[in-house]
């Protein structure tokens, strides 16, 4: 995979200063958060593929969210990765089924993470897990135990963004 790499370092400051923002929108708007990023794994975050595959996510995102007033939005493309942060007028739950049809029935909604976080900063969870890139393992069991290489997830990943 061709690209940027970032270190452990950048990826913890990124995290951080993107609770930051998060935190700021939810003590301003008092609504809950969609916070848009992509699971990318090894030290490439962005490049022209993946970037392809996050503006796919934020226009179905977007296109879903119509029907509701995004009060405020950020967009961040750095080479930690790319984010949206939209504070948004509805319901939490409602949210967590928009973000849950986006990552379940896009091309590439695999890399897709839609995390809503609700007015008390508590992140939704989903009900059940997610599947790993390459098995049919948990994603979360599979990176735990690192049941696969970078390179091969890296693999997986572009197979998925072929398709773009």
């Amino acid at each position: 995979m061709h690209g940027v790499e970032v270190n452990l370092q950048q990826m913890l400051n990124r995290r951080e200063k993107r609770v930051t923002q998060q935190n700021e929108f939810l003590n301003k708007y008092s609504r809950p958060l969609v916070s848009f990023t992509l699971n990318i794994p090894g030290p490439i975050k962005t490049n022209e593929q993946i970037l392809k595959a996050f503006t796919l996510g934020k226009s179905e995102l977007l296109q879903k969210l119509a029907l509701f007033k995004i009060l405020n939005s950020i967009e961040i493309h750095e080479v930690t990765g790319d984010e949206l942060l939209l504070s948004v007028d509805a319901d939490a739950v409602i949210l967590k089924n928009i973000a849950l049809e986006i990552e379940n029935n896009s091309p590439v909604g695999r890399l897709f993470d839609i995390d809503i976080i609700d007015t008390d900063g508590k992140k939704l969870s989903r009900e059940n897990f997610r599947k790993c890139l390459i098995c049919d393992k948990q994603a979360q069991e599979c990176a735990r135990s690192r049941n696969h290489s970078v390179n091969e997830m890296q693999i997986a990943v572009l197979k998925l963004l072929e398709g773009l």
